[in-house]
């Protein structure tokens, strides 16, 4: 009797521990892991996806635009505007394995007509588990409307919107890029640095599905809308910016260039009217150039600018009262700095010179004779100024801001070379801004090239124009004042006199003053050990007419084959585009035609 009652009460106390076994293990799941276990629930019922807005496209205006015929000209927000990135749909063909039936049969069917692989659809389409897999993206509507005339069960249809460009030479490395995929992200260009206001907001669908996928009409059902991006409107001018586009890249092909680069800009506001690169890239083949071919030249690309930097330190000069135009100077022909000799590029001793001459024969001596009469801390002070060393700020992804740390270094050497542009670095952007201040009366506009934002609801957010000041003075008030319009106005007379007399005559426009100034910079040697022998890059900065300025320019050809000087690889260049430009916003003649016979 005994060893029954041990044998029962052993009995008992076991069913008593499995049952607290079991008690714990519901406790487990209903309470301490229902969030764990619901979720796994909720995916074997639950179908999620998720909705993609549609990305804001980039408008170019075009003037007259009100009368044109182009194709793809939109009317957007009360405005007639071109496309030059908009979004095109296309159709993407999913599938559902789980609920088909002969995996095999409907590979071999939908193969042909969508020109896939067979043995890689028959994988795709046998993945029972799987109840989303994507057959095709970018289909034709022809392709699918042969496979929705099949009638065939556990196919979807969908649209899918991709970046298109109506025009693809306009400039891929002023747009960037959208990169492929569900995360498509903008890179580069308008499209990185504004990469978040033209996505837009993803939203969402989640509803509940039976056991082969199927929606649930009395189910659960939960949707987010998405919210599609804000479009922009640039200040670039589409025939402007097609015809600098197309005639830099003949220019460059013509004289066997490595690239070049044009940017013009409008003194008064800062609006960029155009901004070119040559070698460039289409938007939607970004994938098949080098990589360095992607960002854009025009702000990522400093470069030594030689001799069109003289006239920012003749203005520095000329606004420190160390100089004037009839300054005079003994020109030796080259200035010693200890081991180091500086000597003027044509290797001429020219004698009792002025500063008017100093630029018409573009002289590296009277340069030097202007730094050193400003001395080293003022010069300085007035690049930071000027804005350069750092990025101007405009809205374009990568820029950068180029280098003038060499001017802390104090030996006169550094100054001396700074003087006629070498030794520093600065972007095609930063050169012609430096230019336009001189334009418009020695105040430094912000440059910008986003004119509107226009928000998916068609509010416009308008870009105000303003000046670009690095620094606040006592008073609190930024101002961009880097010259008096004395000093602006006295070297925009010797930028004249260097189209007319100088080394500048190919860039002139008959019937009008131009202002401007060349420069052949040489190129510093990888190894950082001087400059590579007989290699040049030839620039030509300027704007015009020169009283009431329309534009300001910037041509830069880098490393020309056929010819050394700027006077023959940028300047003509210049001319070219700076007499369109004239005759296209229809500009009033300044002078009368009996002038020069130089000029063109």
């Amino acid at each position: 009797m005994k060893f029954s009652f041990d044998r029962m009460t052993l009995f008992r106390g076991f069913v008593l521990v499995i049952a607290s076994l079991l008690c714990l293990r519901l406790f487990n799941l209903q309470v301490l892991s229902y969030t764990e276990y619901k979720a796994l629930a909720d995916n074997e019922h639950i179908f999620f996806q998720k909705l993609y807005p549609n990305r804001g496209d980039i408008y170019l205006r075009e003037r007259g635009a009100e009368n044109s015929d182009q194709p793809y000209l939109m009317e957007v927000a009360g405005e007639k505007l071109f496309p030059a990135v908009t979004n095109r749909q296309y159709n993407l063909i999913s599938a559902n394995p789980r609920i088909i039936s002969d995996p095999e049969g409907m590979a071999n069917t939908l193969a042909s007509i969508l020109q896939l692989d067979v043995d890689d659809l028959k994988e795709k389409l046998s993945r029972s588990d799987d109840p989303y897999v994507i057959i095709k993206r970018k289909v034709t509507d022809e392709q699918t409307d042969q496979v929705k005339a099949l009638g065939l069960t556990g196919l979807y249809y969908t649209n899918e919107t991709y970046r298109f460009y109506p025009e693809p030479d306009l400039g891929g490395q002023l747009f960037g890029y959208v990169s492929k995929g569900d995360t498509a992200t903008g890179k580069y260009g308008l499209e990185g640095y504004y990469n978040d206001i033209l996505k837009g907001r993803e939203g969402s669908l989640q509803f509940e599905s039976d056991v082969v996928g199927a929606l649930i009409p009395i189910g659960k059902k939960h949707v987010t809308e998405a919210v599609d991006g804000s479009s922009l409107v640039l200040t670039i001018d589409r025939t402007v910016q097609t015809t600098v586009c197309a005639r830099l890249h003949t220019w460059v092909t013509q004289h066997g260039a490595d690239g070049g680069t044009v940017v013009i800009m409008d003194p008064k506001t800062g609006a960029i009217i155009a901004m070119c690169s040559t070698p460039d890239f289409k938007p939607s083949e970004y994938g098949k150039v080098p990589l360095t071919t992607l960002t854009n030249p025009a702000i990522f690309t400093p470069y030594e600018p030689g001799s069109i930097f003289k006239p920012i330190t003749m203005a520095i000069g000329i606004d420190t009262d160390k100089v004037s135009p009839d300054t005079t100077y003994n020109d030796t022909g080259e200035l010693v700095f200890g081991k180091y000799t500086i000597r003027n590029s044509d290797r001429k001793a020219n004698g009792i010179q002025t500063m008017t001459d100093v630029l018409d024969k573009s002289l590296n001596t009277g340069a030097a004779f202007v730094a050193k009469s400003v001395g080293l801390d003022d010069f300085k002070k007035y690049l930071k100024s000027f804005g350069f060393g750092v990025p101007s700020g405009i809205e374009l992804d990568t820029e950068v801001g180029g280098n003038i740390s060499t001017l802390n270094e104090k030996q006169e050497i550094y100054l001396a070379t700074a003087s006629f542009g070498q030794g520093i670095t600065m972007t095609p952007l930063q050169i012609t801004n430096a230019f336009a201040m001189l334009a418009n009366g020695g105040v430094m506009m912000q440059p910008y090239i986003v004119d509107e934002v226009i928000k998916p609801d068609g509010t416009k957010v308008k870009t105000q124009p303003k000046e670009m000041c690095k620094e606040k003075a006592d008073n609190g008030v930024c101002s961009g004042r880097v010259v008096s319009s004395r000093t602006a106005a006295l070297v925009g007379g010797m930028l004249v006199n260097v189209v007319e007399k100088g080394h500048g005559t190919q860039a002139g426009v008959k019937n009008y003053y131009v202002a401007g100034k060349t420069g052949t910079a040489e190129v510093p040697r990888e190894d950082g050990q001087g400059y590579q022998s007989g290699v040049t890059i030839g620039s030509f900065a300027g704007y015009a007419p020169v009283n009431n300025p329309r534009f300001a320019m910037l041509v830069k050809i880098d490393r020309p084959r056929d010819v050394t000087w700027a006077e023959s690889s940028a300047a003509p260049l210049f001319g070219d585009l700076a007499k369109f430009l004239l005759t296209y916003y229809e500009v009033p003649y300044d002078r009368t035609s009996a002038a020069s016979h130089k000029i063109k």
